[in-house]
């Protein structure tokens, strides 16, 4: 399993989402690099975001999830055209990040 994994559910739907594109950014000084891109499988995961083995640095990561593809699927309206989670990876650990999602708002937690 990759280090750091995410799954999306659609609370509008009560189901996972998906066919939803995230990129896993780096911050590096003011910026951000990109280190990995994927799409959300049929349980809305993406168990092989980054290669099992691969550690990530310790520092500053966003997931970037590409929302609005997503609703556009289905031609539903929606406010937020993508979503952006910022957080930190203070040791050699799993981080979990999962996003609640609906057209008009989202909920996310670190989760195991």
């Amino acid at each position: 399993m990759s280090q750091i994994t995410t799954h999306i559910l659609d609370t509008t739907k009560g189901k996972p989402a998906a066919n939803v594109s995230i990129a896993l950014l780096q911050q590096v000084g003011d910026n951000w690099q990109e280190i990995a891109r994927g799409q959300t499988n049929a349980d809305g995961r993406i168990p092989d975001l980054l290669p099992k083995e691969k550690q990530v640095e310790l520092g500053v990561y966003k997931m970037k999830f590409y929302t609005q593809e997503y609703f556009a699927q289905d031609g539903t309206a929606n406010f937020y055209p993508f979503v952006e989670i910022v957080f930190n990876v203070a040791e050699n650990a799993h981080y979990h990040v999962p996003l609640l999602l609906n057209p008009f708002g989202y909920s996310t937690y670190r989760g195991s």
